[in-house]
């Protein structure tokens, strides 16, 4: 189904983008995605280990910051550039986790090994890190999903501490809040993070099967989702959480290969599983490349199992084009669809 219509929204798909490639127009487990100025996406590629005989803080690949044009038009996408590599010196990365952009857009990546925010210029220039090991005031064990608001706070999820924390664009601590549990305000290793246009905050609660709302400061206003499972509204890992202007709350159902759709009010609308029944413009030009590869495709009974998610990690509202941007993460790819607004339908005739 390439459009969706449910309680009154459309969502109609209409493109994937990427392949897997440690560099360029490609993936590597992307995990965090982030919208910039004009047709402008980043994407946290988290790589994977898989280099024998060299020092831990160098046996990856891919590790890095995609800065990519998307504009609407479907195949028009590009590369802008790559900045930031494996390992653990000044702007290096181990396990990057989440991105945010502040209004300049300057670019945050928190990293989970090195317990610490990276921050780069919206160019990929290395600006300044800070962040240290801990579970006092300030420190982290496990720093995963950003967000920042239009005062340009900063809201980290620290994952294995189960807390959200509060800081200034600098690093000084504000406040936090939560703890492990599953009561409301509480969190089991928490990961994505967003903030709306409010400025209120929510939380993929990861092992609690859930999305926390809460107020900037640390309020609990509601949830979303009605816990473990696989039926509508039910939630399996989630991973990251988006918010569109009109208040809808997007959820990535990572285990469950599907980004859940949710109103403001917490009422499920719809679920997304992946439509991408054209390759994406640079998966073409590698297919081309082989003549063997495009035969034995063409020798496959069903191709739909390649149109769908597969854990689908970071979701992303791109408010200038009006469209969901899902990273479909083992895939290495992204799918887009538009929310589209006016949809009309062609009167049946008999």
């Amino acid at each position: 189904m390439l459009t969706t219509i449910a309680a009154g929204r459309v969502f109609d798909f209409s493109h994937a983008v990427g392949r897997g490639a440690i560099s360029g127009l490609g993936f590597r487990l992307a995990v965090a995605l982030a919208a910039g100025e004009g047709d402008t996406i980043y994407a946290v590629n988290r790589g994977w280990e898989q280099i024998q005989n060299v020092p831990w803080n160098k046996a990856q690949l891919g590790t890095r910051i995609g800065k990519l044009t998307i504009p609407a038009e479907p195949g028009d996408e590009d590369v802008v550039c790559d900045f930031s590599k494996p390992g653990d010196g000044p702007g290096e990365m181990i396990w990057p986790a989440g991105i945010a952009l502040d209004s300049e857009e300057n670019v945050y990546v928190t990293d989970e090994w090195l317990t610490r925010v990276s921050i780069f210029d919206k160019d990929g220039n290395y600006l300044r890190h800070w962040g240290s090991a801990g579970s006092s005031d300030g420190e982290f064990n496990g720093p995963s999903g950003i967000g920042i608001d239009q005062q340009d706070t900063l809201y980290i999820v620290d994952s294995r501490n189960h807390r959200v924390q509060k800081f200034t664009k600098d690093g000084e601590f504000l406040s936090k809040w939560g703890s492990l549990g599953s009561a409301e305000g509480q969190f089991n290793s928490p990961w994505g993070l967003t903030v709306d246009q409010e400025g209120n905050v929510y939380v993929a609660d990861h092992k609690n099967h859930r999305v926390q709302k809460f107020t900037p400061d640390g309020t609990f206003l509601m949830q979303f989702g009605r816990g473990y499972g696989t039926g509508k509204g039910q939630l399996n890992r989630p991973t990251d959480v988006a918010v569109d202007p009109e208040g809808d709350v997007y959820v990535c159902d990572w285990a469950n290969h599907r980004v859940q759709v949710f109103g403001p009010d917490g009422k499920f609308i719809t679920s997304l599983i992946g439509d991408a029944q054209e390759l994406s413009k640079s998966a073409k030009l590698s297919l081309a490349a082989s003549p063997d590869a495009m035969k034995r495709r063409r020798e496959v009974r069903s191709l739909e199992r390649e149109w769908r998610f597969s854990y689908p990690t970071a979701v992303v509202f791109d408010e200038k084009h009006g469209r969901v941007i899902v990273s479909d993460t083992q895939r290495n790819r992204l799918q887009i669809y538009n929310k589209v607004k006016n949809y009309t339908t062609a009167a049946r005739t008999i």
